[in-house]
């Protein structure tokens, strides 16, 4: 009969303590935008490179 492992570690005491107080200080921090200007040149990258054609190879 097989056993199922659990590999997830458990915190306890103060290092749950600490974890969980630390999850919520994140969680109330802004995350992070591009500008409209990078997310234009992101755009306009993507669209470049679906767009290229490579050169001809020169046969010699």
């Amino acid at each position: 009969m097989a056993m199922t492992i659990n590999s997830s570690p458990v915190l306890t005491g103060e290092s749950a303590i600490a974890f969980v107080e630390a999850a919520e200080r994140n969680s109330e921090l802004p995350t992070p935008r591009l500008s409209m200007e990078r997310e234009a040149q992101i755009a306009d990258f993507l669209r470049k490179s679906r767009e290229f054609i490579f050169p001809p190879k020169n046969k010699q």
